[in-house]
């Protein structure tokens, strides 16, 4: 991966191990390094989870004291929640190098974290989503936003099931169509 370009993840004391599963997956579509989590609802919670046994084959999953500390000159801190004067997601233009924060399923990103930030975009939908499916739009809308070269009939072989054989062909109308 280019690491010029690369993207974190950050939870804030989630508690999920189902959750936090589903963002591992998502770090791995989308090219994210790592995620980081604070809190140790997860970590209890986990124990009695089985999902989250092999999660962390592929993507460093990493309990940390602050999220401070991983922000710099070059990665961003860039906080999704619901705050007045965030930027919409659609806006925004998400920086080479960002540790994205995420707010806990039950809670908010502390003010004092929204004030370290560099920026803070929330999603504009009518309500507030859960955790794990912000992270994927999120990562989504980053991959979107980049200007890559991609294959796309060999991204989709290579992504998709084993079982999945599928080709769609242009239907090109014929005269008796009309």
């Amino acid at each position: 991966m280019d690491n010029s370009r690369s993207s974190a993840i950050a939870l804030c004391n989630p508690k999920s191990p189902s959750n936090v599963g589903v963002v591992m997956r998502a770090a791995g579509c989308y090219g994210a390094s790592a995620i980081y989590y604070t809190g140790n609802r997860f970590a209890r919670a986990a124990k009695y989870h089985q999902d989250t046994q092999n999660v962390s084959q592929h993507i460093e999953l990493s309990a940390i004291e602050s999220f401070a500390d991983l922000a710099g000159q070059e990665r961003k801190l860039v906080c999704v929640e619901l705050v007045v004067g965030a930027t919409p997601l659609p806006e925004f233009i998400h920086p080479d190098q960002a540790l994205y924060v995420f707010g806990p399923e039950d809670g908010s990103i502390d003010q004092s974290l929204i004030d370290m930030a560099d920026e803070v975009v929330y999603i504009p939908t009518v309500g507030c989503m859960n955790l794990a499916a912000t992270v994927n739009v999120v990562l989504y809308d980053r991959m979107a936003k980049q200007q890559q070269s991609i294959d796309h009939n060999e991204r989709v072989k290579s992504s998709r099931d084993v079982n999945n054989r599928l080709v769609f062909r242009h239907h090109h109308p014929c005269p008796s169509d009309h």
